[in-house]
């Protein structure tokens, strides 16, 4: 099969380097990767959300099929455009990704179907939002409702930093139009989850629960990222736990995008918060997550083209899906200054040692005029290991990354610790 895999970073990166490992898959293409995706995929320069040039090109090139990997051209509706085109996708059609590109909708679709969420309201104008944050008091969670690169989330610990978070996004405009509804919801307490399940509409298979750590340093303290590191699984997530979550969340989940006329195909990303009072819904993706999708799929040991055959074609209960035993940790190498101002184009060094132990997964690179790779985004590098434990996957990966540097580089140094 000739296959094209939608997108440019990290995610891209790991989609593309499970995909090279299925026999299957004869010809594999990239639009528009990176660097490093370069080293096991031709590279197409068409922009991810140039919905119209990526249709063009998979019907031009004879693709046989197309995966679409990050929020925004799902939310354009990419999928739709491939179908109907005549050319397999994976990836839910734009109807059914409205559970990412709208918080507000998915907030309502989890009212009406009695999934476990947070309390909220939603606002578009500001006096009432900035009314309701003042007679609900702090902590407080202010979301833009579409789309904003994973940073469109404050987690007030005031209320008047709640109140600024409100104007920035309705008022400023900080996340463009996708601030212009906001949500506001309680705060949850708790650990942080991320389960990724394939779906195909009906049916729904978890894969190896992971953690994110969203904030840009250690103790989970600065802005939020868009990820700086992943383990899984993690040991929060028990046997009991994920059994009700199957129960009361994933599969519910599902039946009621189908039961609205939006059946969900593709990967859904529950975000969730084990409270005292059991697991609830944070949030939902559309897609695989950043980085966690480095560390999951690294324990893969199924083939995943058959697995994206199967969402697609409506067979993933008959699905033979396997995960290796121990874990995994992505330890992200970002750029100084990220999610805030960064510079690009610096020299990387120390990526073949790297390589001798771990996967390095390249996220924001490009090729130099001498064929050096150079920095070229806010989160540069996945460096993503394994072990038979936890612990040792993450003595793993920062071991890994020890030899690489780029100047100003970033980093965490406490992913998988508790707090």
């Amino acid at each position: 099969m000739k296959v094209l895999v939608v997108g440019s970073g990290g995610r891209e990166h790991a989609i593309c380097w499970k995909l090279r490992q299925s026999p299957k898959v004869t010809a594999l293409f990239c639009a528009p990767g990176n660097a490093g995706i370069a080293g096991i995929a031709a590279c197409v320069d068409i922009k991810a959300t140039d919905v119209d040039g990526m249709v063009a090109w998979a019907r031009e090139n004879a693709m046989d099929f197309v995966v679409v990997a990050p929020d925004d051209p799902l939310a354009l509706g990419m999928v739709d455009a491939l179908e109907a085109a005549g050319i397999p996708a994976f990836g839910p059609r734009k109807n059914a990704a409205i559970v990412e590109a709208s918080k507000a909708f998915s907030k309502e679709l989890m009212k009406k179907y009695h999934i476990p969420t947070a309390k909220y309201e939603t606002f578009s104008e500001l006096d009432r939002a900035l009314a309701y944050i003042e007679e609900q008091g702090a902590p407080i969670v202010v979301k833009a409702d579409g789309l904003a690169l994973g940073k469109g989330v404050v987690v007030a610990a005031t209320v008047e930093e709640a109140k600024t978070a409100a104007r920035e996004m309705m008022e400023d405009k900080k996340f463009g139009e996708s601030g212009s509804t906001i949500v506001i919801e309680e705060c949850m307490t708790g650990p942080e989850i991320t389960v990724l399940a394939f779906a195909d509409g009906e049916h729904v298979r978890p894969m190896v629960s992971s953690q994110d750590h969203k904030r840009a340093y250690d103790g989970n303290r600065g802005p939020n990222t868009g990820g700086m590191g992943a383990i899984a699984p993690p040991s929060q997530y028990t046997p009991e736990i994920a059994a009700r979550c199957m129960e009361e969340i994933f599969q519910p989940t599902v039946a009621a995008l189908k039961a609205e006329g939006r059946p969900f195909c593709g990967v859904l990303y529950f975000g969730l918060m084990l409270t005292p009072e059991g697991p609830k819904v944070v949030e939902y993706n559309a897609r695989f997550g950043d980085p966690e999708c480095q560390a999951v799929l690294s324990l893969l040991d199924s083939d995943l083209m058959d697995i994206f055959t199967a969402c697609r074609e409506g067979t993933l209960d008959q699905s033979d899906i396997r995960w290796k035993d121990g874990a995994a940790c992505c330890l992200v190498l970002a750029s100084g200054g990220y999610p805030l101002d960064y510079k690009k184009g610096y020299p990387i060094s120390g990526l073949e040692e790297a390589e001798k132990s771990a996967v390095v997964f390249h996220a924001g690179t490009k090729l130099g005029e001498n064929g050096e790779y150079l920095t070229n985004g806010g989160r540069v590098l996945g460096v993503t290991a394994l072990g038979d434990t936890l612990e040792r996957a993450i003595a793993n990966a920062y071991a890994a990354a020890g030899p690489i540097a780029f100047q100003d580089m970033h980093f965490r140094t406490d992913i998988g610790q508790a707090f």
